[in-house]
Order: structure tokens, then C-alpha cells, then sequence
């Protein structure tokens, strides 16, 4: 069993800050990336940042500057660091990872159950 867990979301004003944490846990053999989508109510899921295993991230241009994901692989973890908030950034807010679970087998995607975010004054 695989299980990623978020926290961090929450009410915000717009400028504000939160953080977004996921961890993942169980049998794992080694995880190839890890990073954050968000669906606004009827739109569709969308990319907001993604990190491989040696560092290398991808931001959507519509964060560029504004948030910064990091990970730490030790505790299977990642970050993303969201500053300047905007009320368009309101979204629930899903944590995703490639994960292997042993040698022998292909990278499957994982995801958590969402932490909603919600930018509004």
C-alpha cells in the first residue's frame, strides 16, 4: 500500500502565504517525482509544480515566482511554498507522485485526497 497525505490549506487574503505539505508512505522502493495539481470548480486538473528525484522542478507560468516546491527525499516529502496569493489560486490542491514500489516494476502515479485553498478577503 501507497498513501500520500496533505496538509497546510486553508483561508488566505489575497498577498498571503501558505504552505502545502505531502508525505508519502508505505512500500515504497523509490519515488521519481512528486509535485502538486489544483482543479478550480468546473475546470479541469491542472499542473501547478512538479519536482524529480535530483531536483529538477517545473513550475506552470501561472506560479512562476510566486511558489516554490522543494522536497526532502529522506522523509519522502515535499513542500510547496506559496507567496502573493491570489484569489484565482483558490482550487483544491492534489499532491501526485511517481513511485516504484519495488525493482522490478514500472513507476505508477499516486495521489492524494486534496487540501482545499481558498484566496478571498
Amino acid at each position: 500500500q501507497v498513501q500520500l497525505v496533505e496538509s497546510g490549506g486553508g483561508l488566505v487574503q489575497p498577498g498571503g502565504s501558505l504552505r502545502l505539505s505531502c508525505v508519502a508512505s508505505g512500500s515504497i522502493f523509490s519515488i521519481d517525482y512528486m509535485g502538486w495539481f489544483r482543479q478550480a470548480p468546473g475546470s479541469q486538473r491542472e499542473s501547478v509544480a512538479i519536482i524529480t528525484s535530483s531536483g529538477s522542478t517545473t513550475y506552470a507560468d501561472s506560479v512562476k515566482g510566486r511558489f516554490t516546491l522543494s522536497r526532502d527525499n529522506a522523509k519522502k516529502l515535499v513542500y510547496l511554498q506559496m507567496d502573493t496569493l491570489k484569489p484565482e489560486d483558490t482550487a483544491v490542491y492534489y499532491c501526485k507522485a511517481g513511485i516504484r514500489r519495488s525493482y522490478f516494476v514500472t513507476t505508477t502515479p499516486y495521489w492524494g485526497q486534496g487540501t482545499q485553498v481558498t484566496v478571498s478577503s
